[in-house]
């Protein structure tokens, strides 16, 4: 593992922002916004108030939207992976004006900062489990009772859990993210 620097420090303090100072700037004279990059469901089942919402598998799309926020952007997902990806995909097209909330909406809320709830819904994570169990059990079950091929299925859906865990990229999730129930 390399050492931080002072400056990557200094970079990280430049694009990150603490719930406590992200709070500050809402309530502060300078125009300032929370834009949201997490999922429908995940969104209406919690958010910062007055943020808006625009999930990271839509932001390039959406940029002339997000160009016209006044002020700086403070970018919020559930715990900052995402938040960090939307950055990243702001600055490739010149807008450097967005920072992360770090921790995203679990630290929001640990910092006692308010939050508009709505009904709970269930999680993406949730669903992808969900999936993924119920294929590894279809592919064991097929394996025995209609042929033994079925239990590459069991053996693709475990691949790919690995996958996701190393990489932190599950393309089930996106699958699942895409469906119109969590629209």
């Amino acid at each position: 593992m390399a050492a931080t620097t002072p400056s990557d420090t200094a970079a990280t303090a430049a694009t990150h922002v603490a719930p406590e100072q992200a709070r500050e700037l809402l309530s502060g004279s300078a125009p300032c916004c929370v834009l949201d990059v997490r999922s429908g469901l995940e969104f209406e089942t919690e958010h910062v108030p007055d943020s808006t919402h625009v999930p990271l598998d839509q932001l390039e799309r959406r940029l002339d939207e997000v160009r016209a926020r006044d002020g700086e952007l403070l970018l919020m997902c559930r715990t900052g992976i995402r938040a960090e990806r939307a950055r990243g995909v702001l600055a490739a097209h010149g807008l450097t004006v967005a920072r992360v909330v770090r921790g995203g909406i679990e630290a929001w809320r640990a910092a006692g900062c308010e939050t508009v709830r709505g009904e709970p819904g269930m999680s993406l994570e949730r669903q992808v489990r969900i999936a993924a169990g119920s294929l590894g059990l279809a592919g064991v079950v097929l394996g025995f009772a209609v042929h033994p091929g079925f239990f590459a299925l069991s053996g693709f859906v475990s691949a790919g859990l690995i996958f996701a865990g190393i990489t932190d990229w599950c393309g089930m999730g996106l699958l699942l993210a895409r469906m119109p129930w969590n629209r």
